[in-house]
C-alpha cells in the first residue's frame, strides 16, 4: 500500500500550558486538495506549521511519503514540501522575477546554475498567479494582492507534491481568488497533495475534502457532500450561517456545490 503524502499521528502542541493542537491525527493523500476551516483561535495555522516542519511537536509525529519528517535533509524535504505562511515572509528591493526564482533553490542549490527546467518552471508559476507582467518589478512597490500572487508563485514554482498554504487569499480580489481555486484544483489533478487553511467558507466547500477543527481538535473530516461534515462546521462557527447545496445540474450529484448563507433573521429587531 502506497504511504499517504503526509501523514500526522498524534500531533500536539502546548503554548504555556495550553494545547494549540491536541492529540490531531490525519493523513493528506496525493491527488487531493483539502481545506482547513474552523473558528479563530482553533489550531488551523499551528497544525500546519507542524505538517511543515517549522515547529516542534509537544507530542505525535509528522511522515513525509511514510519516512519521518525529520530524517529528511532539509533540501530534499525542502523539493517535496512547499510552504506559504499566513504573513508571506519576503520583503525588500528584489525584483518580482527573483522572490519567484526562490523557488526553485531546492532544485538546483545555493551555488548551482538554474536550468532551462527551472526558468520554465518559473514562468509557468507566474503565470499561473497572473503575475508575469510584474516580473521586472521590487516586490517593495506591490499591493497587497500583487504581493501574496508572487509569493504563491513562489511556492508553486517548487514543484512540489505537498502544498502547505496558510491563508492564500489573503489580499486577493475575487478573480484572483477564483483563479487560485482553479489552479490548487489542477495541482491536485497532477498528483499533487494540497492543504490550504481558508477562512472563506465558501472557498473551502469548493475543496475536495473539509478538516474543520475547533480548540486544536480535529472535529470532522470528510467531503463537503458530507452531511455530518457540515453539520460539523455550522456548529463550530455556532450556527452563524447554514449551508445550502447549489447544483449546475440538479440531476448529477457529483457537480453538486455547497454555499454558506449567514444567518441574519436575529438581526431584525435591532435599531
Amino acid at each position: 500500500m502506497t504511504a499517504p503524502a503526509l501523514q500526522a499521528q498524534g500531533l500536539v502542541l502546548r503554548l504555556a500550558g495550553r494545547p494549540l493542537v491536541d492529540g490531531v491525527d490525519l493523513a493528506l493523500a496525493a491527488g487531493q486538495w483539502v481545506a482547513l476551516v474552523g473558528p479563530n483561535g482553533a489550531g488551523k495555522s499551528s497544525l500546519l506549521s507542524l505538517l511543515a516542519g517549522l515547529r516542534q511537536a509537544d507530542a505525535g509525529s509528522v511522515r513525509l511519503a511514510g519516512r519521518p519528517l525529520a530524517d529528511w535533509p532539509a533540501r530534499e524535504r525542502a523539493q517535496r514540501l512547499a510552504w506559504l505562511s499566513q504573513q508571506g515572509e519576503a520583503e525588500g528591493e528584489i525584483a518580482v522575477a527573483d522572490v519567484v526564482r526562490l523557488g526553485r533553490l531546492p532544485r538546483h542549490g545555493l551555488f548551482g546554475a538554474p536550468s532551462r527546467t527551472d526558468e520554465q518552471a518559473v514562468q509557468a508559476a507566474m503565470a499561473e498567479t497572473e503575475c508575469s507582467a510584474l516580473a521586472g518589478r521590487r516586490l517593495s512597490s506591490l499591493s497587497g494582492g500583487e504581493r501574496q500572487r508572487v509569493l504563491l508563485a513562489r511556492a508553486l514554482a517548487v514543484g512540489a507534491g505537498v502544498l502547505l498554504l496558510d491563508e492564500p487569499t489573503t489580499h486577493l480580489d475575487a478573480p484572483h481568488q477564483r483563479a487560485l481555486v482553479r489552479s490548487l484544483r489542477r495541482r491536485a489533478r497532477s498528483g499533487a497533495a494540497v492543504a490550504v487553511v481558508l477562512h472563506d467558507l465558501n472557498l473551502a466547500l469548493a475543496a475536495d475534502r473539509l478538516l474543520v477543527m475547533a480548540a486544536g481538535r480535529l472535529v470532522a473530516d470528510g467531503a463537503p457532500a458530507d452531511c455530518a461534515v457540515r453539520q460539523q462546521l455550522v456548529e463550530v462557527f455556532e450556527h452563524a450561517f447554514t449551508i445550502e447545496a447549489l447544483a449546475a445540474n440538479p440531476g448529477d450529484p457529483a457537480r453538486q456545490r455547497w454555499v454558506a448563507v449567514p444567518t441574519l433573521d436575529d438581526l431584525d429587531g435591532e435599531h
